[in-house]
């Protein structure tokens, strides 16, 4: 994904001026083009955000699980705002019914070949500085899980692939058989 040029940087203005049709992310005053999901990534994106809701249901929890496309402004004092494929946010106070207002808790990005290095660099520094305490980069071109924490003063890093099972470090009892997973999308 390349940012869409502009000489000066673009603003939150700018983003909410755009058509609803185009979807972009904003992140550090630069526009990214949002390309079309592939089925695969939407069918994992469904499961996966069923699995977590479920679980949060079941154990009468107060997170809110919002898939995308739904904003997330990251910070107040500056103009990011990203549309991440699933937002876990335990601080119901953030959501205003537009959007999120403040970092998620847990943040799953599902890869595509057009958004590694927005996913794999700009986005991990953004929510590691944003305050998102997991982040998840799945990644089905070659099958694998990293997952990041950043509760703590030590960052944690786990890389899973998608025959194992990954816990969650925000949801308690939670974790998610990336085997099932795949055998229910068919893969």
């Amino acid at each position: 994904m390349e940012p869409i040029e502009k000489s000066e940087p673009h603003t939150e203005a700018d983003y909410y001026a755009l058509p609803d049709d185009i979807r972009v992310e904003l992140i550090d005053g630069e526009f990214y083009d949002m390309a079309a999901p592939s089925q695969l990534h939407q069918e994992m994106l469904g499961r996966l955000a069923s699995i977590i809701m479920d679980h949060i249901d079941k154990n009468k929890g107060k997170c809110k699980v919002i898939m995308a496309p739904f904003d997330v402004k990251l910070e107040e004092s500056r103009d990011n705002i990203v549309q991440p494929d699933i937002s876990v946010i335990c601080d119901r106070e953030k959501l205003d019914g537009k959007r999120c207002n403040g970092a998620p808790d847990w943040v799953i990005e599902i890869a595509s070949p057009g958004s590694v290095n927005l996913d794999y660099v700009k986005k991990l520094k953004l929510y590691q500085r944003a305050g998102v305490r997991e982040y998840w980069i799945i990644d089905p071109e070659d099958e694998s899980i990293l997952v990041y924490g950043f509760e703590s003063k030590i960052n944690r890093f786990a890389a899973f692939g998608f025959k194992d099972t990954v816990p969650s470090g925000i949801i308690k009892d939670l974790s998610i058989d990336f085997a099932a997973v795949m055998e229910r999308i068919g893969i």
